[in-house]
């Protein structure tokens, strides 16, 4: 089937647009525009419940949609909400003179993900104001940039969660041609640009899909009420709303991948899920285009399916989020064992990602008080994203406390190796390179009363299994959200520069040594030390083997390690003097017979390279 985008106004030139919308509890539809010369068109009914007409009309008026005469509403494919989620709707061209005609994307590989939400990444929340920090992003050598959902959401202040228009960009963070340009720009700079869509739920203010036909149904539940209607009566139309959203992004917008939000809150018993649809539509929307476009999915189900090809029953998904890999880093680090920590307690957990992707594949979770997932087998590393932040990580701690709150910079610098110098698809929260201090909290600024206090009675009952020792923040106040504005300034400065600079060695290494990042798990062998709280992994293909040593012990020690033999080289010491460690006592280089005894600091990282025998 085509999904070419057809749904809201589209403007096709020469004062021409064309309306269509999918109405099918209406029998009759018109267009009212409101601005700058007042008219009312009527649309004629097409099959399945869709009303559409043209007419002459200019980009940037202001239209409603009018059913049966009666209710006037925004449109639900709407491109632009200049006055907010309950305002009327602005007719856009999005014709735009891009220069990105050799741009054909990037090997999935290649990724180095860097999330951003645009409203706090800088004092002005633009796309614009992006765009002066992108050379640093690119010196940095990140390869991709994954921004958090844009679409229009109640008021100035949001994480994206709340969107109510899949197809409209936040008129705060600026216009649809701001984001071309920001994208535009990426391009120019050799990064990919990712885009976080939420397919799953839409927010409760501003939500006037309802009135239009049912995009819901009451036959499953979530944590947001009533299910999006993938597989009841009329779900090809709320099917083809979202895949026709996803090809309009990728068309008229040139991203590069989307990021789909928790998708194990998509509820959806058909044959044909609506998951495997929408890949296919846009992997074959990709082919049409000649550029790489992926999609990858976050979702807590351990469930290899995500990520398995069609042929044996899998949606095809290209990739997937992977919170056993934080989980067992961050309670490695951190030593928490509240919530879902729990069942993350030793290191062998975090062994078990390296080796197997999920940690839980089929056993008991003491915090589910079930088994939970299956074994991924087989797989490849380039389908697993990992981290040790991210925005639901930090943020959904009770004050949004970021790592460098949390531990010392010594287990910052072991959290960055571990990430960075993994098999698996990195990722960077926003201000993680250099150690950002600002929190990243929970902000919203709705504007119904009763709503911006359910959301305050919710978010506190939400820690009620963590430890807290301070009230939640009030995510509807202002100082809430302008905590969590990064300050950039930092990267200047000491501690937080010598972090920048580490995590620039780690990319240079990640990019300089393929073995590191082959995605074939089977050239990888990991050996733990579970009493020293040790890993060793091992890496290699035709021209070089790679070995890499984390001490996650918080005391010194002198271990006897299973190096294999040979002349080794080191290209990393996260312990020397040069990254602010207290010295190594790990020579450059080193013969092993098989068996070397090393001294290791506390929370160390070490990387060697095996010398060509030529």
């Amino acid at each position: 089937m085509k999904y070419d985008p057809s749904l809201g106004a589209i403007y096709r030139g020469n004062g021409l647009c064309q309306f269509r919308v999918w109405a099918p509890s209406a029998k009759k539809v018109e267009v009212h525009i409101l601005t700058p010369n007042e008219q009312l068109i009527p649309l004629h009914q097409e099959k399945q419940g869709y009303h559409y007409g043209e007419a002459k009309v200019e980009p940037g008026s202001l239209y409603l949609y009018c059913l049966d005469g009666d209710k006037e509403l925004p449109d639900p494919a709407s491109r632009y909400q200049p006055k907010g989620v309950h305002g009327p709707s602005q007719v856009i061209d999005t014709t735009f003179d891009w220069s990105d005609q050799c741009w054909y994307g990037l090997a999935k590989k290649d990724l180095i993900f860097y999330e951003l939400h645009v409203g706090t990444f800088t004092p002005e929340g633009t796309f614009d104001t992006i765009i002066p920090h992108l050379e640093h992003l690119k010196n940095l050598g990140i390869t991709a940039i994954e921004i958090m959902p844009i679409s229009q959401f109640p008021g100035n202040r949001n994480w994206g969660y709340d969107g109510v228009y899949p197809f409209c960009v936040q008129n705060s963070y600026g216009k649809p041609g701001d984001l071309q340009r920001f994208v535009n720009t990426c391009h120019k700079y050799g990064l990919a640009v990712f885009l976080d869509v939420v397919y799953n739920h839409l927010g409760p203010e501003g939500n006037y899909l309802r009135e239009y036909g049912p995009y819901f149904t009451d036959r499953y539940k979530t944590p947001w009420g009533d299910a999006l209607n993938y597989d009841g009566p009329n779900s090809d139309e709320v099917r083809r709303f979202f895949i026709e959203n996803a090809i309009y992004w990728i068309k008229d917008f040139h991203i590069d991948g989307l990021r789909l939000d928790a998708i194990h809150a998509i509820m959806d018993r058909s044959a044909y899920p609506f998951l495997k649809e929408l890949n296919t539509a846009v992997h074959k929307q990709a082919e049409e285009l000649n550029r790489r476009v992926y999609v990858i999915a976050e979702s807590d189900l351990n469930d290899p399916r995500v990520i398995q090809p069609h042929i044996i029953g899998g949606y095809g998904l290209d990739g997937q989020w992977n919170d056993d890999f934080h989980h067992s880093l961050h309670s490695l680090l951190t030593k928490e064992r509240d919530g879902y920590y729990k069942d993350f307690e030793t290191i062998d957990n975090l062994a078990k990602a390296f080796r197997k992707g999920y940690v839980y594949t089929g056993q008991y979770s003491k915090y589910r008080q079930r088994r939970h997932g299956y074994e991924l087998n087989p797989y490849d590393t380039s389908q697993l994203v990992v981290y040790s932040q991210n925005h639901d990580q930090v943020g959904n701690r009770a004050h949004g406390n970021r790592l460098s709150q949390l531990i010392t910079f010594e287990d910052l610098k072991i959290a960055a190796s571990v990430v960075l110098l993994s098999p698996f698809i990195p990722l960077l929260f926003m201000g993680e390179e250099y150690g950002e201090t600002s929190p990243f909290q929970y902000f919203t600024s709705h504007s119904d009363p009763k709503l911006v206090e359910a959301v305050r009675k919710g978010r506190r009952e939400e820690f009620t299994e963590f430890s807290q020792e301070k009230e939640v923040p009030d995510p509807q106040d202002e100082k809430t959200f302008l905590r969590s504005i990064l300050n950039h300034e930092l990267i200047n400065h000491g501690k937080h520069h010598t972090l920048y600079e580490l995590y620039k060695k780690l990319i240079q290494l990640r990019k300089e040594f393929p073995s590191l990042i082959d995605p074939n798990i089977k050239n990888m062998e990991v050996i733990t030390y579970k009493e020293q709280k040790v890993l060793l992994i091992l890496r290699e293909d035709e021209k070089e083997k790679i070995c890499i040593i984390f001490s996650f012990n918080s005391n010194p020690l002198t271990l006897n390690l299973a190096i294999p033999e040979g002349n080794w080289e080191k290209q990393l010491d996260s312990s020397e003097e040069n990254w602010l460690g207290p010295g190594s006592s790990v020579p450059k280089n080193l013969t092993s017979p098989g068996n070397i005894k090393l001294y290791l600091n506390p929370k160390t990282s070490l990387m060697f390279k095996q010398e060509s025998e030529a």
